[in-house]
């Protein structure tokens, strides 16, 4: 009697003990290519530890956005004093407890009461800008740096990784003077750039306004004419961002692809005859841009508080030019406010970064279900 051999299904056999027509070995070693099982299964146990790590990550800086502007000297009710002398103490006084810099509570119970507004969405009022929410005076300017900063970071981000993968790929040719080039470009000071740009663009060739957001009289609408006005006065700023910033996209793109160019699934798949085009960007690209995700996610945090240059030069109404001015003013609450939007932009960014390397890279997923 022929004792029957138990079927032992083929997730369970190691690699080199299935079959050849049942193997495929551009499969293995790759993070481009996933089983169906692995694109079913959910990283739990590594989202569920990211997830610990922001919270705590959020509340160390919210903390730490609590203490600092206590630990500096003087106050923003001290330096709205030195302003306006016609305040009674009185008044000088209700304004201390409405910043909640009340010193009749401890700092234990000035922090709780923090804790208490942060969960209301209550952000405090602003001294510099009469008295006003703080929500409200960072919501105006947030919009003007997402949107200029945050597109020109987008597009600089695509065309950098796109040109670096076929730099990389066409390793070799003409195309490496592209590196040396944009290299050079990302090297000078971007105030430097920027004023050059407007000193060639808008005083000599006139073809660009010199700064702010939009024409003079014009008022915030959503008409063609508005629109048409916000796209003519920040096409210079993005431009200028672009051209800072897409060497170091080019650059480590094109390094990713000439190590990711020498494995061995790359040879085994042009071995097998695929197209070019296939492989450059079913594998060898989508292995490469690993590492670009996680500096992406890093400048898309950063966009909210990495601005104040820019703006500075372009006087263009962002949340950069609204910190500096919340500094030099001592105006806490806004400060903390600006703050704590950066905190969240950096975390919700990461956070994005992670669940974008769960899906897309298989040995993440198979830290835990």
């Amino acid at each position: 009697m022929t004792a029957v051999q138990p079927q032992i299904p083929n997730d369970q056999v190691p690699a080199d003990q299935i079959p050849a027509q049942q193997f495929d070995a551009l499969e293995v070693g790759t993070t481009a290519t996933t089983a169906s099982r692995g694109r079913l299964r959910v990283p739990w146990r590594f989202l569920g530890g990211r997830a610990l790590f922001y919270l705590f990550t959020l509340w160390a800086a919210v903390t730490i956005n609590f203490i600092l502007p206590r630990m500096m000297k003087g106050d923003a009710v001290s330096a709205y004093l030195a302003r306006n002398r016609n305040i009674s103490p009185e008044a000088a006084d209700g304004l201390r407890a409405l910043l909640g810099l009340d010193t009749d509570k401890s700092l234990f119970e000035q922090y709780i009461d923090y804790w208490a507004l942060l969960l209301r969405g209550d952000l405090g009022v602003s001294l510099l800008h009469g008295l006003r929410p703080v929500t409200e005076v960072i919501s105006q300017s947030l919009p003007w740096t997402i949107g200029l900063v945050g597109f020109a970071t987008i597009v600089s981000f695509l065309i950098g990784t796109i040109g670096g993968a076929i730099v990389g790929w066409r390793r070799g040719s003409r195309l490496d003077v592209i590196i040396p080039i944009t290299t050079f470009l990302s090297t000078i000071p971007y105030f430097w750039l920027g004023l050059l740009a407007i000193a060639v663009f808008s005083v000599n060739l006139k073809l660009f306004p010199i700064g702010k957001a939009y024409g003079v009289g014009m008022s915030p609408e959503w008409t063609p004419e508005f629109i048409g006005q916000v796209i003519h006065h920040g096409f210079l700023p993005a431009a200028t961002i672009i051209i800072a910033s897409l060497g170091g996209w080019v650059l480590g793109m094109r390094n990713m692809m000439l190590t990711v160019l020498d494995d061995d699934y790359i040879m085994v798949a042009q071995a097998k005859g695929m197209p070019n085009r296939r492989v450059l960007w079913g594998y060898a690209a989508r292995n490469a841009v690993l590492p670009q995700i996680q500096s992406f996610a890093l400048s898309i945090g950063f966009i909210v508080g990495g601005t104040i240059v820019m703006e500075m030069v372009f006087s263009y109404p962002g949340v950069g030019k609204l910190l500096l001015d919340a500094t030099n003013a001592k105006d806490y609450a806004l400060m903390q406010g600006v703050f704590l939007v950066i905190t969240l932009s950096v975390l919700v960014a990461n956070i994005l970064a992670d669940v974008a390397y769960a899906f897309l890279d298989p040995r993440t997923r198979q830290t835990g279900a």
